[in-house]
């Protein structure tokens, strides 16, 4: 009797187990997440605000204007492509990776919970300097082009500027501050052991933005505020007095995009190493490629250097890079002295396929060149002191010898501006060439301020069809010469001018020096025993 009474039991034991699982695992799981839904969403539909088609810019000079960074001042829709740089340029190509793969994963989560894990797969473990170094030098050029021209517009009729957004603050606070003039940017904090970054946000989470406003303005309600067409955003410009909305067909327009001659501030000097925005599938892209393309490098530096100049070009044409040449060699100096070539600089590389456009050797000069791009180099190279008196009679000496080489901005210049001149090398030679010299790529950048300055010809060759257009323009009169009567200074200003005009290029008085300022935090001045070049 009693073994029966228990086999009774038994079921209704289950039975019991299974009710209360129901009931506490499901039922209260749909409960919570019905009042997490309740919580997040309006009780009814949030109140249609104008387009930003609407808004007028005058007379505005003393109102407030709040704003997101984030589909609004950008026509970016997602900001994925600004983590995968920061990965990819802080924390290198295994980081970014990393980014990649989570792709998937990220694609299942909500808002905050996709932000987190970007934030964490980014940030953790680099170093906060680096971090700064990536905001200050890479990320403002690919802000710059893909700002909504709109929206920049009317913030700048604002008297008073306000940012307010849950991307990282470290990311963004210098381009708006320095690029378009914003008074406050409120972002999310990270937090920081000692000088690493934990990947976690602060105590305080992501930031909220109407409640951010609501903080900082209390019951003195912001002027103007524009947003994107989603529920944080229609929540925070509802606390304003007059509200707008940008929506992705807005972004997607051709008149929402900023040409560069709008740009709020000349972007001259950028670093890192992708040309491209990386996008999910740009970034997939990229990866794919990279394999193959350090192959590509390679047999591409070694028939440069190994193989004669009909077979360099053929073979390098055959393999994707398109060398574009006009001009030729001039006759022979009567004096029997070489030909002095005045190059514009966008790569190592210039010397390089200058001599194979000509079809004959040359001599460069260079700064702080490393050892291992002296070893790759195809062509003879000399370095120089920043000792004019030295320097001077090095280049004379040279110069007897045969033709030679020299780049008197004295750095490289990714775009259309060309640098200050030097204009040590007018007082050496009246038999002067200018070269018009420019790079067009796709996927990696072949100059660097901050990284391994011995990979740049590497990194360059690795695109899939590098560019290099080659210009040989007339030799310079004599009488516009030094020998002619000319300072050296009129001889260098001359010269830029005229390259300038070739290439399509603005002329500026920006240094070495103020790249590197601006760029590595340094002027640039690399000690002997560095292996980093200029």
């Amino acid at each position: 009797m009693t073994v029966s009474m228990r086999t009774m039991e038994f079921p209704m034991v289950l039975l019991k187990l299974a009710d209360w699982f129901l009931y506490h695992f499901l039922a209260n799981s749909c409960y919570k997440a019905a009042m997490k839904l309740k919580k997040s969403a309006p009780l009814r539909p949030p109140p249609p605000h104008p387009s930003l088609s609407k808004f007028s810019g005058g007379g505005r000079a003393s109102q407030t204007l709040v704003c997101d960074i984030h589909r609004c001042l950008l026509r970016s829709p997602s900001f994925f492509p600004y983590f995968m740089l920061v990965a990819f340029e802080g924390g290198g190509p295994l980081r970014a990776l990393l980014l990649l793969l989570s792709c998937p994963l990220l694609l299942l989560l909500d808002y905050e919970a996709k932000m987190r894990a970007m934030i964490f797969i980014t940030f953790c473990g680099m170093r906060r300097r680096g971090v700064e170094s990536v905001s200050r030098a890479v990320l403002p050029k690919f802000y710059l082009e893909n700002l909504n021209l709109h929206a920049v517009e009317a913030l700048d009729s604002a008297g008073s500027r306000a940012v307010f957004t849950a991307v990282p603050r470290v990311m963004v606070e210098h381009f708006l501050k320095e690029y378009l003039a914003v008074d406050s940017v409120v972002g999310t904090e990270l937090r920081c052991a000692g000088e690493f970054f934990t990947g976690l946000v602060s105590p305080a989470g992501l930031v909220v933005k109407h409640r951010a406003v609501k903080e900082m303005f209390g019951d003195k309600r912001p002027d103007v505020g524009i947003g994107a067409s989603t529920l944080h955003d229609h929540l925070m410009i509802s606390l304003c007095k007059e509200s707008y909305v940008i929506t992705r067909e807005d972004n997607a327009k051709s008149s929402a995009i900023m040409p560069r001659s709008r740009y709020p501030k000349p972007l001259v000097f950028h670093d890192g190493r992708l040309a491209f925005l990386p996008t999910p599938a740009a970034s997939l892209a990229m990866f794919s490629w990279l394999p193959v393309g350090i192959l590509l490098a390679v047999f591409r530096l070694f028939i440069g250097i190994c193989l004669p100049y009909n077979l360099s070009i053929l073979l390098g044409t055959a393999t994707g890079i398109d060398l574009r040449v006009s001009g030729g060699a001039p006759p022979p100096s009567a004096d029997g002295r070489g030909v002095l070539y005045v190059c514009s600089h966008r790569t190592l590389l210039d010397p390089v396929f200058l001599s194979t456009a000509l079809r004959k050797p040359l001599t460069a000069v260079t700064y702080s060149l490393s050892k291992m791009s002296e070893i790759m180099a195809p062509i003879r190279t000399v370095r120089l002191t920043r000792d004019r008196g030295r320097d001077g009679a090095t280049m004379q000496r040279l110069l007897a010898e045969g033709d030679l080489v020299v780049c008197p901005e004295g750095t490289t210049c990714r775009e259309p501006y060309l640098l200050r001149f030097s204009s040590l090398f007018a007082e050496l030679a009246d038999e002067i060439v200018p070269v018009a010299v420019d790079t067009e790529v796709g996927m990696f950048y072949g100059t660097t301020a901050g990284g391994m300055k011995w990979l740049d010809p590497i990194f360059f060759l690795m695109n899939p069809r590098p560019v290099y257009a080659v210009r040989i323009l007339e030799k310079v009169p004599r009488r516009l010469t030094c020998g002619g009567g000319k300072t050296s200074h009129e001889v260098a200003n001359y010269i830029q001018r005229e390259l300038g005009a070739a290439l399509g290029f603005e002329c500026t008085n920006l240094t070495r020096r103020d790249k590197y300022l601006m760029l590595a935090g340094n002027d640039g001045v690399v000690k002997e025993k560095k292996t980093k070049n200029s």
